[in-house]
């Protein structure tokens, strides 16, 4: 695995995202040349709190800007895609569906079609998908299986649902590129700087001595994955894909097989830094929330195709993992980078 991706020619959209920057940093250490989309020079990202940047070629612009995507692609010679750029945030979506569309479906399509024209040196595309793209399923109909049919209702899930479909047209025997499509659960780790998502808010809350701010019931069921399994899945995936192109058009999940509801994910970190009386607050407060619109109920992954294809399975968990994820946090709040 190690010695594959020396000296291989990659291009990761959205590197200075939470997984785009984490993957770029496992990647440099395996000695591969990375390039990299970011949309804005913004520096509060791993990738630049961990001085990545300098050790990998940034191009700056839209992931839309087809002219920019195909001198990368072509200038370049990229050989592997990961294809990360994406509005991620649900709340965002829903006040802005139309950003939100232009950049996940627009720019999936715009980069597949600059692959399709300009490139002939890629024999992998991992385009990086969600499990919000099969919409809301009965809990009894949990996990989610790949070949359940998408059937997303709110902005963020349809984005990434009309995604999915877009790679299954590119990757059909009519353009036949070698894409494979993730689907992957609620990922977290060092270097998740959105803190809309819950774990880093719960941390940012706990190393602050903040107040908590719950924006749903806590009734909510998710799964949660580590970023250095998901690291290892991607790299499984874009070799196993150039080295055999049959795999293309495959879709595959990714989770921990556990799901757990929002309240009991806040109860563990709350109790493992002995925050009893904080977490009492916020189990208080649930009585006058309501369920959080735009919000699917249930949601759960498991990793049985990918364990099938690959052996691939989750080293990680929320308990194993309380500990490195805050000390990453502490040091990024403490301003010690």
């Amino acid at each position: 695995m190690n010695s594959f991706f020396k000296k291989k020619k990659i291009f990761i959209t959205g590197v200075d995202g939470f997984v785009g920057s984490n993957l770029a940093k496992h990647l440099i250490g395996l000695g591969s040349v990375i390039f990299g989309l970011v949309k804005n020079n913004k520096k509060e990202s791993l990738l630049y709190l961990e001085n990545l940047d300098s050790k990998i070629h940034i191009y700056y612009g839209d992931v839309t800007n087809q002219k920019l995507l195909e001198k990368i692609l072509t200038k370049n010679k990229i050989e592997i895609v990961f294809h990360l750029a994406a509005q991620v945030e649900v709340g965002v979506a829903n006040k802005n569906p139309l950003n939100t569309w232009e950049t996940n479906i627009r720019g999936t399509y715009v980069l597949l079609e600059s692959i399709r024209k300009y490139s002939k040196f890629i024999k992998s595309i991992i385009v990086a998908s969600s499990d919000k793209a099969y919409g809301s399923y009965p809990k009894k109909m949990l996990p989610y299986k790949e070949s359940y049919n998408l059937r997303p209702i709110f902005p963020y899930d349809t984005s990434k649902a009309c995604a999915d479909m877009i790679c299954r047209s590119y990757s059909s025997e009519i353009f036949n590129l070698p894409i494979v499509v993730t689907r992957f659960a609620n990922i977290y780790g060092p270097g998740q700087l959105n803190f809309s998502a819950l774990i880093p808010d719960i941390l940012k809350s706990i190393i602050k001595d903040q107040e908590f701010k719950l924006r749903g019931d806590g009734t909510d069921l998710r799964d949660f994955i580590y970023i250095k399994d998901i690291i290892k899945a991607y790299l499984i995936l874009s070799k196993s894909l150039y080295q055999n192109k049959l795999l293309s058009g495959e879709i595959f999940n990714a989770g921990t097989n556990n799901p757990i509801k929002i309240i009991d994910v806040i109860k563990l970190f709350y109790e493992h830094f002995q925050k009893y009386k904080d977490f009492k607050k916020i189990k208080n407060l649930i009585k006058n929330k309501r369920k959080s619109k735009g919000e699917i109920p249930f949601q759960s992954m498991n990793y049985k195709k990918l364990y099938k294809f690959f052996k691939w399975k989750p080293k990680y968990n929320l308990s194993n993992t309380i500990e490195e994820t805050y000390k990453w946090y502490y040091k990024f709040f403490k301003n010690k980078f």
